[in-house]
């Protein structure tokens, strides 16, 4: 699979997996089905259930025209309105587990998602989606020319969910936290955490544990004394301390 490789500010690489063309069309399939019952249950309530038909009959093209435009707007606007307020992700990559992130591993803002449904009009709606497909064949990272434009990918989450799932163990209802401090740090912070564990574990690089270890302590406000585990074990008990301590929040 066609990889990406992003170097952090914390000089930790993280490889991600771009998202195959045939999940993206998938995804894009949902995304239709989705709109397409929106469709279903609109005409369905306009012309049965409010039984609109006279009224309807009774405007002119042009107030007509207004109104399909307005009660339709929500599919015009389906996908930039979803990756915007599901942090790149329609329903459909969802379900897919794929999503919109910027080359850089950092998370796209309103301005690269407006780019690239900007950019669906000539390469999806108005040449049947050729154009796009050609630009995704063609470019170096299965990017549109929207993709592109805007600096962003599409990625596959799969792994960090299977990472999620090793590490976030259920403990016993008697498990006693080693590092309270560990609630400072935010459930976004602790999902790059366990991004950067995970990628210096599988890679045997200790020195980029050390560094996280360093770093995390220095979040917690803990000295080097006040730890007694090794680095590694270190991160993996802040883990299984934060999972504890935050059960009743949204987590990951």
């Amino acid at each position: 699979m066609n990889k990406i490789q992003v170097n952090t500010s914390q000089n930790v690489n993280l490889d991600f997996t771009i998202a195959s063309i045939g999940t993206r069309m998938l995804a894009f399939i949902i995304d239709l089905v989705i709109k397409a019952a929106y469709v279903i249950a609109v005409m369905y309530i306009v012309f049965s259930v409010l039984d609109l038909w006279d009224v309807l009959e009774d405007m002119d093209v042009w107030l007509m025209s207004a109104f399909f435009i307005i009660i339709f707007l929500p599919i015009e606007f389906y996908t930039l309105l979803f990756e915007n307020y599901m942090e790149g992700q329609t329903p459909g990559k969802r379900i897919m587990r794929i999503k919109v992130i910027k080359i850089d591993g950092y998370q796209a803002r309103f301005s690269d998602y407006l780019t690239r449904w900007v950019f669906r009009v000539p390469e999806i709606w108005l040449t049947s989606g050729f154009v796009g497909l050609i630009a995704i064949f063609t470019s170096k990272y299965n990017q549109r020319l929207g993709g592109i434009a805007s600096g962003t990918v599409v990625i596959s989450t799969e792994r960090n969910i299977r990472f999620s799932h090793t590490l976030l163990q259920e403990v016993a209802e008697t498990y006693q936290a080693t590092y309270p401090q560990v609630v400072a740090i935010t459930d976004r912070d602790m999902q790059t955490i366990k991004t950067h564990y995970q990628q210096a574990l599988a890679r045997k690089d200790y020195q980029i544990i050390q560094h996280l270890a360093a770093k995390v302590r220095q979040i917690m406000g803990l000295t080097p004394q006040q730890v007694e585990h090794t680095d590694i074990e270190f991160l993996k008990t802040i883990i299984q301390d934060f999972n504890h301590l935050t059960k009743s929040r949204d987590t990951f």
